[in-house]
């Protein structure tokens, strides 16, 4: 029942199908459909709706829409993180990455049409009775996590500068939409969502980290896009400063402070027991979270 409340596939399919639908140019919709589908783990949208359903939820279509937007949020950067300009990655989810199977043009549009679609989810939401404040604040947390200068553009520009700071490539990169899925939950949800910041930025710069790992000691099919690309690019990596122990013990660190840092709250114990669960798959084989 809770996987089923926290499933978005339907609300993406309905977002896609309007994108998509006549008269979008027929690469553009192909695009448009492939970026999104299959899709990986969706663990972002997934923790919007769980912080949402953890407090609550009395907004739900709210939720929903904002789950709905950071996750094509998530895919336009991949679509952009991809091209040659930046990764020049050919292959993403176990299959071609967009500019490699429509071309880089139509890369570039499918990454700035979902953008502006993502937005557009949210602001179908209308503006319901009491809740404008919500839907602005929503919006706000949102479109934080994706520019300047704390977003993901700003992660991404980290990669164009000679030095950066690991953490703080990590929490612009990564970390930055995971704290707007948490806080635009909270917010949705009608709470405080400063509360919740700490989680997002806790767990997103985990996941960083894992990637870290992967990439490292991790195959491109397990990946499912190309693997060693960080040394080959010169970007920052938590195994290259700590080693593959040093970076395994800071993501157990990582998820540890996220999960201490969840407000109390009605669902507080059903969300622990979520993000551990998500956190299982950070790992690589042979190593386990140790519970603090």
């Amino acid at each position: 029942m809770v996987n089923e409340l926290l499933d978005c596939e339907h609300n993406l399919k309905v977002a896609i199908k309007a994108a998509t639908q006549q008269p979008c140019p027929p690469l553009l919709a192909q695009a448009l459909h492939y970026a999104i589908f299959p899709g990986g783990a969706r663990v972002r949208p997934k923790l919007c709706i769980a912080v949402a359903l953890a407090n609550g939820n009395d907004n739900p279509r709210l939720a929903m829409m904002a789950a709905v937007a950071i996750e094509m949020l998530h895919s336009a950067s991949l679509v952009h993180d991809d091209l040659p300009c930046f990764d020049d990655a050919i292959e993403r989810r176990g299959k071609p990455s967009v500019h490699s199977a429509f071309g880089e043009r139509i890369a570039v549009l499918t990454g700035d049409a979902l953008i502006v679609n993502a937005l557009q989810q949210i602001t179908s939401c209308g503006f319901y009775d009491g809740d404008a404040q919500r839907l602005a604040l929503v919006s706000q947390l949102i479109t934080q996590g994706v520019g300047a200068p704390t977003g993901i553009c700003a992660g991404q520009a980290w990669e164009c500068e000679p030095t950066v700071d690991t953490a703080t490539y990590h929490q612009c990169k990564t970390g930055a939409l995971f704290v707007a899925a948490t806080c635009a939950g909270a917010a949705a949800a009608g709470v405080d969502h400063q509360l919740w910041q700490p989680l997002g930025s806790a767990i997103g710069q985990a996941y960083q980290v894992a990637d870290d790992i992967q990439d490292c000691i991790g195959s491109s099919a397990e990946m499912g896009k190309p693997a060693g690309r960080d040394a080959i690019l010169g970007r920052p990596n938590a195994v290259h400063e700590l080693g593959v122990e040093g970076a395994v013990a800071l993501l157990n660190s990582l998820l540890n402070d996220g999960i201490g840092s969840i407000p109390h709250c009605s669902g507080r114990d059903l969300l622990i027991s979520l993000v551990e669960k998500q956190s299982e798959r950070f790992f690589p084989s042979g190593y386990h979270r140790r519970a603090a």
